[in-house]
């Protein structure tokens, strides 16, 4: 997609920052008290966007983190660079994760166990004895006393990621296996590499933080003296959180997350613990909703660049599920189809297990939507694989 030149029409996407990456454990402005970093993913996505929001808290000047990375050593080093390099001697108060997919929450344990109780010691001097702190005089932070980091998330994905870290479950195992066996994908490499995948989630996002603050939709959160409202989303995630400053900056800031991506099209997918789930509509509802919000606000994803031109995405994201599901109708009308026969139709690239196990479950919830609108009908035949036809309208009588 060609990128607009600056001074597009309104509505027109645009990247104001350009081909700019904040390079590792580096940050780069990308509006007043708002740094861009970005963390490493060992998937075909490979990086994260987060988020560091010059704070104040009971006097205690710092930061607020949007988004946490995995839990691996390659995160936690960069966040050390981060630590040293970028806080301008100052400590992380809180923790603000979007929802619970474990690119986004599976370092929140360590973040907020590392800068909680009194600061000066939370992180523990670093090489060279001097404070984590920098040019905080220890008077000062020692009168402000102890300071608990506190997790930030909505209540549902909270107890979405308590239950993913400690099972096994939802993104893998045999319960996973026979989900997508259902739906045809009966390759026995790819089933057993499913199998394989018991406790993935777990191995990304080993802790979740016990205690945490609820977000919900409408809420209003005051981070360095600037409001950001809490737009609430659903079918990526279980409740999804979006962060809204519509006084920063000349068209307001949105923290997207997941829900709104400048390059790509977000995952929806169903899964085993829910297998008769209809996230679609949830989703596109949510995005749709999003248009309240002026087109020229600054948009900050979870992954690709800053852009602007908020409505033309969401006009392009919600034009390509109206495609995806005409072409799911087309390819069923010929015969009945499972979800695995028609990931060449939704997905025309090859596909690697990580990538196949999101498509699966991407196809499924397009094709529950349109069983709910009643135009598929899922059928179980003898091989007990579910396959999808086109509903045909009966003949009025004549």
């Amino acid at each position: 997609m060609a990128e607009p030149r600056p001074g597009s029409p309104e509505g027109a996407l645009y990247h104001p920052l350009g081909a700019a990456l904040p390079a590792p454990g580096r940050t780069l402005e990308v509006a007043p008290g708002v740094r861009w970093l970005r963390m490493g993913l060992p998937f075909a996505l490979n990086h994260l966007n987060l988020w560091l929001l010059r704070d104040r808290i009971d006097g205690r000047e710092g930061w607020t983190v949007v988004d946490c990375g995995i839990d691996n050593a390659a995160t936690r080093a960069n966040w050390e660079t981060v630590f040293a390099e970028e806080l301008q001697g100052l400590p992380v108060l809180r923790v603000v994760v979007t929802h619970m997919h474990p690119d986004h929450i599976g370092l929140a344990h360590w973040l907020c166990e590392r800068w909680s109780g009194d600061e000066r010691v939370a992180a523990g001097p670093p090489q060279g004895g001097t404070s984590p702190l920098g040019g905080w005089r220890s008077g000062e932070a020692a009168s402000l006393g102890a300071h608990e980091c506190r997790l930030w998330i909505s209540a549902t994905d909270w107890n979405a990621a308590r239950v993913a870290s400690s099972s096994s479950t939802g993104f893998g195992g045999e319960e996973a296996a026979r989900f997508f066996a259902l739906h045809g994908l009966l390759d026995e490499a790819s089933l057993a590499g499913v199998r394989a995948r018991a406790g993935y989630y777990a191995s990304l996002v080993p802790q979740v933080p016990r205690r945490y603050r609820r977000l919900m939709d409408g809420q209003v959160l005051h981070i360095g003296g600037q409001p950001w409202h809490c737009i609430a989303g659903y079918g990526h995630a279980p409740e999804h959180i979006a962060l809204h400053a519509p006084g920063l900056g000349e068209h307001g800031v949105l923290i997207s997350g997941d829900m709104v991506l400048p390059r790509i099209s977000t995952n929806v997918s169903v899964i085993d613990l829910e297998p008769e789930a209809n996230p679609l509509p949830l989703f596109l509802r949510s995005v749709a909703a999003m248009r309240a919000l002026p087109s020229q606000t600054l948009v900050l994803p979870s992954h690709g660049q800053p852009f602007t031109g908020l409505h033309t995405r969401i006009t392009q994201l919600l034009q390509h599920h109206e495609e995806r599901l005409a072409e799911l109708l087309q390819a069923c009308a010929e015969a009945p189809l499972s979800a695995a026969e028609l990931l060449p139709v939704l997905f025309k690239r090859p596909l690697d297990l990580h990538q196949t196990t999101f498509a699966m479950g991407e196809a499924i919830a397009h094709l529950h939507l349109l069983a709910e609108e009643g135009r598929l009908q899922a059928v179980t035949g003898g091989d007990g694989v579910r396959r999808w036809g086109t509903v045909h309208p009966r003949t009025a009588p004549g």
